[in-house]
């Protein structure tokens, strides 16, 4: 989504500065093209050569430096941009935008721009809840500028409030949403994630290497895409994408439960989630002792979560998935057909890069008609929106579909 964007990122002075320096690694990593304009405020927390070496780009610092004038130029970086962020913006920076002051580089290159512009506020709490502040954002926001944060939490000044600079992550998420089409208006999009742990007593499980971050990706990836998200989630450690509901779920039998609720109101479910084909047949009601060199355990199986969906799905759209190690095409056709699905999203977990607990995949996408789609290594987050495309594509072949 950012390959081949060219960013300029604003980085106005104050405390929260240093995580100016996590969201460019972000964006670099997605393959952006990463320009930095500094205030010499900025200048006082991070110095410019952090930025430098990150980005790959000259930092620029002076509207009057004739050789950043003679190479870049506040227009130049006002034109060349596909999306403008700033990140601190102080109450400063933001008054200047609100009342039409340039009177630095930033501010001038804010001005000129005609591409999107987010900010994410970071200040006082006081200062933030000051009616004159208040009025700007309102002022900005009427305009149409973009905002992501602030978020309520302990400052740095050492107040409670809101104030705090949302974490890198979310100003990522947003800038995503921001070149994301919004394709999925109007679709409630049910979506699976993670693990499903089946206890055998009060202290042990059974479970998978599953950490969630596929079925996350996908839910940020179809939120940021204007659909309606319900997230129904196996015990992870990842943070909500912004703009998702999520249920919160840990054994197979909960996780059916909370599909088979939510599933009349979706129009598309994806079942991404890793669920124990079995559970143990009773739970201990106490902690198992080591008595014996050997221990038995008896399962019973799981309900099949996905085969049930297939046979009630009317005219939703149904996606699967299959993590195998041997026969990925044969087992995943098999899995397709037999569970009525739509599309459903194969990949070899043995490959380096593919498997769990990793921020990339490598998938096959298999369709009810017999095509097969071989994806490159991508980041789960470019899976995501690719198989989202291919969502949107099954959406507009439904009957009464232009």
């Amino acid at each position: 989504m950012f390959s081949q964007k060219r960013i300029v990122l604003g980085v106005s002075g104050g405390i929260a500065v240093y995580k100016a320096v996590e969201l460019l690694r972000l964006l670099t990593k997605a393959g952006a093209d990463v320009q930095v304009v500094m205030t010499r405020s900025a200048q006082e927390f991070v110095t410019p050569l952090t930025f430098q070496t990150l980005s790959g780009n000259p930092v620029h610092t002076e509207l009057f430096n004739l050789y950043q004038e003679k190479e870049i130029g506040h227009i130049s970086l006002a034109d060349g941009a596909d999306l403008f962020i700033v990140a601190p913006a102080t109450a400063n920076i933001l008054g200047k935008v609100a009342c039409g002051i340039a009177d630095d580089l930033l501010s001038t290159t804010l001005m000129a721009t005609k591409a999107p512009v987010l900010f994410a506020p970071a200040m006082n709490v006081n200062m933030y809840e000051n009616p004159v502040v208040q009025h700007n954002l309102t002022q900005l926001r009427e305009l149409g500028y973009h905002f992501v944060g602030p978020v309520t939490g302990e400052l740095a000044c050492g107040w409670q409030g809101t104030g705090k600079l949302s974490s890198p992550e979310e100003i990522f998420s947003m800038a995503q949403a921001l070149f994301a089409p919004k394709d999925l208006a109007g679709e409630r999009l049910l979506i699976t994630a993670g693990p499903t742990r089946e206890e055998l007593d009060p202290v042990r499980y059974i479970s998978n290497y599953s950490s969630g971050k596929m079925g996350y990706a996908l839910a940020r990836a179809a939120q940021q895409r204007g659909a309606e998200v319900y997230l129904i989630s196996g015990p992870t450690a990842l943070p909500v994408p912004p703009g998702v509901r999520r249920k919160s779920v840990v054994s197979a039998l909960e996780m059916r439960d909370a599909v088979l609720a939510a599933m009349d109101y979706s129009s598309v479910v994806i079942k991404s989630a890793a669920v124990a084909d079995y559970r143990p047949r009773q739970m201990a009601t106490h902690k198992l002792k080591k008595t014996s060199d050997d221990m038995r355990v008896e399962l019973e199986k799981n309900p099949d979560i996905l085969a049930e969906l297939g046979q009630v799905k009317q005219g939703r759209i149904l996606v699967g998935f299959a993590a195998e190690t041997r026969d990925l095409l044969a087992h995943a056709a098999e899995k397709l057909a037999r569970k009525n699905l739509d599309l459903i999203v194969a990949n070899d977990v043995t490959q380096q890069g593919a498997g769990f607990n990793v921020d990339t995949n490598i998938v096959k996408l298999l369709h009810a008609d017999g095509t097969v789609e071989t994806l490159p290594q991508l980041s789960k987050d470019e899976v995501a929106h690719q198989i989202l495309d291919r969502v949107v594509r099954l959406l507009g072949q439904r009957p009464g579909q232009s």
